[in-house]
């Protein structure tokens, strides 16, 4: 069992001024004895993020934090396997009306292909993902 951080997490403690080393306890206090990790996905999210900041020192201190968050981190990878279940879980859900967007969906088919739950700020798009365990910080 594990936990797959969603960007929105490492955002929020990123802007709270938090070292990467700060986030993972808090994650290890919440989810206890499971493994804490990244999709490549999501690290695709935080490493737009640094190529958006306004200044070079918030750059820097950006690509500082995530550098030191993947080396501390799994980063797990988006494979055949869950792009298969991505795509199974995005069809049904259209057809049912469910309109998942679309990174969302790949960060979360990745945790639940990997049997981890998903850690979020933002639950409401993960939560319609049938079968993801979704937790809140």
């Amino acid at each position: 069992m594990g936990l797959i951080l969603d960007s929105s997490v490492v955002i929020a403690a990123e802007r709270r001024g938090n070292t990467p080393e700060q986030l993972v306890e808090q994650v290890i206090g919440l989810a206890g004895n499971q493994e804490a990790a990244l999709s490549s996905v999501g690290l695709t999210e935080l490493v737009h993020g640094i190529y958006r900041a306004d200044s070079a020192q918030r750059r820097l201190a950006r690509q500082t934090f995530v550098e030191e968050l993947r080396i501390a981190l799994t980063v797990y990878p988006y494979t055949a396997e869950t792009a298969i279940l991505a795509g199974r879980i995005d069809g049904e859900q259209t057809a049912r009306g469910v309109i998942i967007p679309f990174i969302d969906l790949l960060i979360g088919a990745t945790a639940l292909s990997l049997g981890f739950s998903m850690l979020t700020v933002n639950i409401r798009h993960f939560k319609k993902i049938p079968g993801l365990n979704v937790l809140s910080i």
